[in-house]
């Protein structure tokens, strides 16, 4: 192990209490390896999976059973996504008085602001260089501006550009924070309903498929993936699919040699570390939710890629320049959008028109535009109760989403669908049927600018 962690080495790092958390959470099984250092135990000789029910075929076709699923968890508010959107809606719901969970398919929050690498923080100001993201949204930007290392040009009027790795810790400790419950490696794949009303969601993951009941639901998948599941009407759209890359070395670029040269495209823009770029890519317009797109997409990004940096490092002065790393996540930027009460449309952000039940306001990607309010009614299916929406999938025309998609928007809108919940469940009513007055007070409170 001399390019790894020794068993001396973490028993050192981890200390005595953090042995025993580890320990515990192993179950205490600690029997030792052959002089490995690792560790292993056998928990079942001879164990069948229970709760099967498997797939058949039928006469050609392929029919699933009917089986009970485990309940896993029973809480207030649900929110299923771990993306911009989804932390904010559960510190939101949190703070406001409710037990909330959170299940995210990944190992790590952030959605495609980590897990994408799409580390440009844009959206948040307008004309002026007013920024109307506030709230939950800000408090972590401002608490990236306090660690080292974790986030660049935070000043008034400006695009921030952060760290993937600050973003996944600074999460983790706002989410533990709040006492929010919290599974990953769940991937929300039915909603679980009586007749119009959600009552939770199934997740699959390597505990099988299991449940979880919840009095209100957050949709903050993205893609819709709960209110589809649940029979909410969309909107289905195609759009561009990349993947972003980070190169390194770029620090190590010897100017005097690549003097007079054209300088190669594609080495993107500059992150917290030293040297360390983030790549855009803007992808074919393709339909997000294909997975035969999205696997063909997902193998020709990296190929391109990869050949396009041994290209790079052939031009004079590049040569120590390399991909450090392709995003785990394929950027996916629409895929449904939610068909609600309401819809924010760039008729209303061009009018400036102002909305009765206005839970955030959103921005423009460079200051090129005037505030826009975002109605309460396009958080809310037109039939679907007990359930919301949150970030780049709530109810807007086509000519808002590259508006709406953005992190800081999605920021505000998670923030308003969380307390919306809360309030739902506090005040034992349906989303639908809360008084906005009360969902827009508890967010000034808790910092949220609303026009």
């Amino acid at each position: 192990m001399a390019d790894g962690v020794n068993r001396r080495d973490w028993f050192r790092v981890m200390g005595a209490a953090g042995l025993a958390a580890g320990l515990d959470a192993l179950g205490k099984s600690a029997a030792a390896g052959q002089e490995s250092g690792f560790q292993s135990s056998i928990i079942a000789r001879h164990e069948v999976q229970a709760n099967r029910a498997n797939a058949m075929l039928v006469d050609g076709h392929v029919v699933q059973p009917r089986r009970e699923l485990p309940i896993l968890h029973q809480t207030d508010v649900l929110v299923v996504g771990g993306g911009p959107a989804g932390i904010c809606a559960a510190i939101g719901a949190r703070r406001a008085g409710v037990d909330v969970t959170i299940v995210e398919r990944y190992g790590h929050f952030g959605g495609l602001w980590s897990g994408g690498l799409v580390l440009l923080v844009l959206g948040h100001i307008v004309k002026g260089g007013k920024q109307v993201c506030q709230g939950i949204g800000e408090e972590m930007l401002r608490r990236l501006d306090k660690m080292d290392g974790a986030i660049i040009n935070r000043q008034p009027g400006k695009n921030p550009t952060v760290d993937a790795e600050a973003v996944k810790y600074l999460m983790i400790e706002m989410i533990e924070e709040a006492r929010v419950k919290v599974f990953l490696h769940c991937w929300g794949v039915d909603a679980i309903v009586d007749g119009p009303t959600v009552r939770g969601a199934v997740f699959e993951s390597k505990s099988g498929r299991q449940a979880i009941l919840a009095q209100v639901v957050v949709d903050a998948t993205g893609d819709g993936d709960l209110f589809a599941a649940a029979g909410a009407e969309y909107e289905r759209r195609t759009h561009n699919v990349g993947l972003v890359s980070r190169v390194g070395h770029l620090d190590r670029v010897d100017r005097r040699r690549a003097q007079g040269r054209p300088k190669p495209r594609y080495l993107g823009s500059p992150t917290p570390i030293p040297g360390v770029h983030w790549a855009n890519m803007r992808g074919p317009e393709v339909d997000g939710l294909d997975v035969e797109v999205l696997t063909r997409l997902e193998m020709s990004h990296r190929k391109f890629l990869w050949r396009n940096m041994q290209k790079i490092r052939k031009t004079p002065g590049y040569e120590n320049v390399y991909l450090l790393e392709t995003a785990p996540q394929l950027g996916v930027r629409i895929t449904r959008v939610l068909n609600g009460l309401a819809r924010v449309t760039l008729a209303d952000l061009k009018a400036g028109r102002r909305f009765p039940d206005v839970i955030g306001v959103g921005g423009s990607t460079n200051g090129q535009h005037g505030e826009w309010q975002i109605p309460y009614g396009a958080l809310v299916p037109l039939k679907v109760d007990n359930l919301l929406a949150a970030g780049r999938c709530i109810s807007a025309e086509m000519r808002m989403a590259d508006l709406v998609r953005l992190i800081p928007n999605c920021f505000v809108t998670g923030h308003a669908a969380g307390v919306a919940a809360a309030v739902s469940v506090l005040d034992g009513c349906r989303p639908r049927d809360v008084e906005v007055s009360k969902v827009q007070r508890v967010l000034k409170e808790q910092g949220a600018y609303l026009g």
